[in-house]
């Protein structure tokens, strides 16, 4: 793809496993594919690991057929689907680096996991995407990877780096010419937000759709609302956020305006969604857009 093509306004987000894009950013993403920017995912992991929601395809599962990362990437692209993006891609290709399950977990030590990737190697593939699509915005997970998941963490890892060695001007050239990342956003929910969404699913009583009701420990990337820099408004990209999380069928029981995983816990769906500016500069104390005070 060439430079001459692009849109104007050009957005990469880095993600660990297919699902993780929806439910954190799916509003974000549908709402700039919308207006006309280039939206790009790259997802770094199939996904091989993850519990199975539906009875049905609970064979699917790593201890049975291991076939769940490849009908994880048909979900992926629905979700893509019903948000708009049509750039949509996997960390070295689909399948290069495994699912390298919870922290602590055997699979942890797999030479084919993400978690045991090398760095310079993992990002570089990263690098290549940076310098062909040249985004102006990075979203990523913050150094505790949201929650602890050794591939959230690892993508944190990769994408920082990746936009470090993008911009350097010796490091592959065979890659593409240097680019500079020009704002890098982490992912995150203020407190506020979070009390309020569980306020509701108390409010709702009997009428939450599932057995038990999560906490507020069980929601990645908790900040308090100091640290948040800005907030994009997803209420009129709601229907396409809930459709996006819906089409990971394996992973998402969606009963708007509640979710689950696999623990069948009710957590909230939040369609406003929050992002800390690590790198770049602000133009407001609460941005309402990633791409403000960006001019080229």
């Amino acid at each position: 793809m060439g430079m001459t093509v692009l849109p104007a306004r050009r957005l990469l987000l880095v993600h660990a496993h297919p699902d993780d894009e929806s439910i954190n950013n799916g509003a974000t993403m549908a709402k700039y594919a919308a207006e006309g920017a280039h939206v790009t995912l790259v997802t770094c992991t199939l996904g091989e690991e993850g519990e199975v929601i539906p009875a049905d395809l609970a064979h699917l599962t790593a201890d049975r057929d291991d076939t769940l990362g490849s009908h994880r990437i048909g979900e992926l692209a629905a979700a893509m689907k019903a948000l708009g993006v049509q750039d949509h891609r996997f960390l070295g290709g689909p399948g290069r680096y495994r699912d390298s399950g919870m922290m602590g977990a055997p699979q942890n030590g797999r030479a084919d996991c993400f978690w045991q990737a090398d760095l310079d190697e993992a990002a570089s593939y990263l690098v290549a995407v940076i310098r062909e699509i040249r985004p102006q915005v990075l979203v990523a997970y913050d150094a505790d990877g949201g929650y602890g998941h050794p591939d959230h963490i690892q993508a944190h890892r990769v994408a920082m780096r990746a936009a470090e060695l993008a911009a350097e001007p010796v490091f592959r050239r065979d890659l593409g010419d240097p680019h500079e990342v020009r704002k890098v956003y982490w992912n995150c929910v203020p407190r506020s937000a979070v009390e309020e969404g569980f306020a509701r699913l108390r409010a709702a009583g009997d009428q939450v759709p599932f057995p038990g009701v999560a906490t507020a420990d069980d929601v990645p990337g908790v900040v308090a609302d100091a640290e948040v820099s800005a907030v994009i408004d997803g209420t009129a990209y709601a229907d396409a956020k809930t459709a996006a999380m819906r089409a990971h069928a394996t992973q998402i029981a969606v009963d708007v305006p509640f979710f689950a995983l696999s623990n069948d816990l009710g957590q909230p769906l939040f369609v406003h969604e929050h992002y800390r500016l690590v790198r770049g500069e602000p133009a407001a104390e609460r941005e309402d857009d990633l791409f403000a005070g960006v001019t080229a």
